[in-house]
């Protein structure tokens, strides 16, 4: 234990009774009252989670095209359009197209910062991901890892009105969007209106001396609970997210993981970025032999990653990557991979569960309607 990390809230969490527990290198809280209040809280309310343990960094260029054109050449999404302030889910992909990490990207909204690109990494693979970025930047654009930067997410129905008293901009932003702005006289926070759990909400980059201020200031609020790392994972499961490492890696490519959709279509037919041949055959010459899909599970015993899939001859046809009991449905869950043949909506299956066969059927994702503050058309 004390080769942990801790975040810059730690002290917090230990003062507000959580339970603590090893995750990607630091001592971090899995509950305070419990994953299943916690998890119903957020739904209902408002959460407040400590993510510091991510990695945020900058890419740094001349202009947003040459920014955008370094990070293009190791994902697939398309960064080059991205208008100022505005947001993209994308892959770090390795040359066979394997995927090395999900991240966020964010343009920077003001002038001053143009060529500025904001990254958000997962914590366990931050350090792999940050040395491969670097090494694969042209001259003239450098990569600033924010290693004094804490990042809170409030999430929830009631976070905008929360977070509207704090920071009154907050407001005026919508899904996958970004602003810089100064809350409660704490300057050079970085403000998305985004999240891990379905919810509307926003992520907060805050410099990690001014985290607790912040956190507290969040918490005297009469609809803000602290949520920990349990209810994060069963909320980020309903909404159908991934997990890196366990839904997807190395083995997987995008297009088996159903995240075609982070593929941009200029970088589709340029095919530009690594492992292209082999996505775009997935895509294009029927070359996709498993898919990521959901399942709803027909008793209440959930099956957790590394379950078997089975057929109805019992042969083995999948296993699956991460599974719970949905508290906001009442029934188990999961998500893995199955054989292309039996992927679609609808399809029985069965679950190992402990040397048991139990029914499941293939079901469509998010399980839980999402709920983010998109812009009207």
């Amino acid at each position: 234990m004390s080769d942990l990390k801790q975040t810059p809230l730690h002290a917090l969490h230990v003062e507000l009774g959580a339970k603590m527990v090893p995750f990607a290198g630091y001592d971090m809280p899995v509950q305070y009252k419990g994953v299943l209040a916690e998890h119903h809280h957020t739904r209902d309310a408002a959460g407040l989670f400590d993510v510091s343990h991510m990695g945020q960094a900058f890419i740094k260029a001349k202009d947003h095209a040459a920014a955008a054109a370094a990070l293009e050449s190791l994902c697939p999404g398309e960064i080059q359009k991205l208008a100022p302030g505005a947001m993209r889910y994308t892959l770090l992909l390795a040359e066979d197209g394997g995927i090395l990490d999900d991240l966020m990207v964010t343009r920077a909204g003001s002038p001053e910062y143009d060529g500025w690109i904001f990254i958000v990494v997962n914590a366990g693979c931050k350090d792999a991901d940050f040395a491969h970025i670097a090494a694969n930047l042209p001259d003239g654009v450098e990569l600033d890892i924010a290693t004094s930067k804490a990042l809170l997410a409030l999430q929830g129905p009631k976070a905008a009105a929360v977070f509207k008293e704090l920071a009154p901009e907050a407001d005026d932003l919508y899904f996958m969007n970004a602003k810089r702005m100064t809350i409660a006289g704490i300057e050079g926070c970085i403000v998305s209106r985004s999240g891990y759990t379905g919810e509307d909400g926003y992520e907060i980059s805050v410099p990690g001396d001014d985290a607790e201020k912040l956190a507290r200031l969040l918490l005297a609020h009469a609809d803000v609970e602290p949520i920990g790392l349990g209810a994060r994972d069963s909320l980020r499961l309903e909404a159908g997210l991934c997990l890196y490492g366990h839904d997807i890696d190395t083995g997987t490519t995008p297009v088996e993981a159903g995240l075609t959709w982070a593929l941009g279509k200029r970088r589709k037919l340029e095919r530009g970025f690594p492992g292209a041949d082999r996505i775009m055959g997935q895509l294009e010459d029927g070359g996709l032999t498993k898919k990521r899909v959901g399942f709803i599970l027909d008793d209440r015993a959930p099956a957790r990653e590394g379950a078997r899939i089975v057929n109805e001859a019992g042969v083995e046809i999948g296993i699956v990557t991460s599974g719970t009991l949905a508290p906001t449905l009442g029934s188990p869950v999961a998500m893995g991979y199955i054989d292309n043949a039996y992927a679609e909506t609808g399809t029985k299956v069965g679950f190992d569960v402990r040397g048991k066969i139990r029914g499941a059927t293939v079901a469509k994702m998010p399980f839980v309607a999402q709920r983010y503050h998109k812009k009207s058309n």
